[in-house]
């Protein structure tokens, strides 16, 4: 009924104001990534790859940390840069914190405004290269 679902959506507004800004990360990466990557961040391979343990890796590589910014769930995101920089650091931090280099620092909503504009063409084949690749920054 209309007073059920009315009653609903104010519980679950005052839920949401509730919730501490971890919380809102982890909401926006459940709406703008679970649609491709499931929620504890595995992939669907072999379209989808994982989000977990392997990133770390990724973003020590030339050109690795703007490749994360130039995929295309990334890329075309809704999210403003702020919290797509956010959400960015909230996989990192939550899903690759053993395999992050120490001289990882955060994305900033800067840094994804500018690499969002560079569109990636083969975003699967751009990853494999990173990954063969041995060199590391």
């Amino acid at each position: 009924t209309d007073t059920v679902r009315m009653a609903a959506s104010v519980l679950l507004l005052g839920l949401a104001f509730a919730a501490g800004a971890e919380d809102d990360v982890r909401t926006n990466y459940l709406f703008a990534c679970r649609g491709c990557h499931l929620a504890d961040g595995r992939g669907v391979p072999p379209d989808v790859p994982t989000l977990r343990d392997t990133l770390g890796e990724i973003v020590a590589r030339k050109g690795g940390r703007e490749y994360l910014v130039r995929v295309p769930g990334v890329l075309q995101s809704r999210l403003d840069d702020a919290a797509l920089a956010e959400v960015l650091n909230y996989i990192l931090s939550e899903f690759n914190a053993d395999t992050l280099p120490e001289s990882f620092k955060p994305y900033s909503a800067r840094e994804v405004g500018r690499e969002r504009r560079n569109i990636l063409a083969d975003p699967q084949k751009y990853r494999q290269a990173l990954l063969e690749d041995s060199a590391l920054e």
